[in-house]
């Protein structure tokens, strides 16, 4: 634990283990974001590999309890009935996770804002995209460019809140759906970035330590789903992606 305080204040400290709090709140009250809140929380106090790491046994914890909320049963048939966005999507994962530490800070910054910042804007502008059933073709498309950015960011909610969300899901299917998708894909991310380098050594007790406040934060989320008007959350909760997001950018852009 010395490096990680060895770079972090006691302020910077219990603020990290707020952020993790919130995006478990956040998670556990419309199923995604706890990526994008993390490494937009994160990147603040911490260099953006170190932000990355931080999500990702988090992410993985969550998610799987998310996914096996209505059992394994359940869970197993999402597996199915989304395979080709999985396989796609982990397979370009795998591929384009070798990349983080290959890049520019800023640029991996970018990558991360752009996503967030054009959805969170379509979805408060109240746009939505309507597809009638799924098809091997647009899974494997929405899964591919989920995966791209999942690998290089740890950020694939956006695509793939909006591919279900054109589907019309129900919304108890659309939590569990999502749990298993992003579950599979951190388990992927996991065992990528342990050969990328970004988990490591230095990174991983950071990791460790944020598991506990984003399951607490998950925990209170739940609790709250059924006590707040849903759609007014969402909406409070795309305007605070939203500002992240382009906080991201203008880190990205100007430093």
């Amino acid at each position: 634990m010395e490096p990680l305080f060895s770079i972090l204040s006691g302020y910077e400290f219990v603020l990290v283990l707020a952020i993790a709090m919130l995006a478990g709140m956040v998670k556990g009250l419309v199923g995604f974001a706890m990526p994008m809140i993390f490494v937009s929380g994160l990147s603040t106090v911490l260099p953006p590999d170190w932000a990355l790491a931080g999500l990702i046994l988090p992410t993985l914890v969550t998610n799987g309890l998310q996914a096996l909320r209505q059992g394994a049963q359940a869970a197993v048939g999402s597996i199915r009935q989304f395979r080709v966005f999985l396989l796609v999507g982990l397979a370009c994962l795998l591929a384009t996770s070798q990349l983080v530490t290959r890049i520019p800070a800023s640029v991996f910054l970018l990558l991360i804002a752009v996503p967030v910042v054009v959805f969170a804007t379509i979805q408060l502008l109240g746009i939505r995209f309507r597809l009638n059933q799924a098809s091997p073709r647009s899974e494997a498309l929405v899964g591919a460019f989920a995966g791209s950015v999942g690998g290089m960011s740890g950020v694939w909610g956006p695509p793939t809140v909006a591919y279900l969300t054109a589907l019309n899901t129900p919304k108890h299917d659309q939590m569990r759906i999502q749990g298993v998708i992003y579950g599979l894909g951190a388990l992927a991310l996991t065992l990528a970035h342990l050969g990328s380098g970004v988990l490591r050594g230095e990174t991983l007790p950071l990791s460790l330590l944020l598991i506990a406040p984003s399951v607490i934060g998950m925990w209170l989320g739940g609790q709250w789903q059924d006590r707040i008007d849903q759609n007014m959350f969402r909406k409070l909760t795309l305007i605070v992606l939203l500002v992240a997001g382009l906080n991201l950018l203008r880190r990205a852009l100007m430093g």
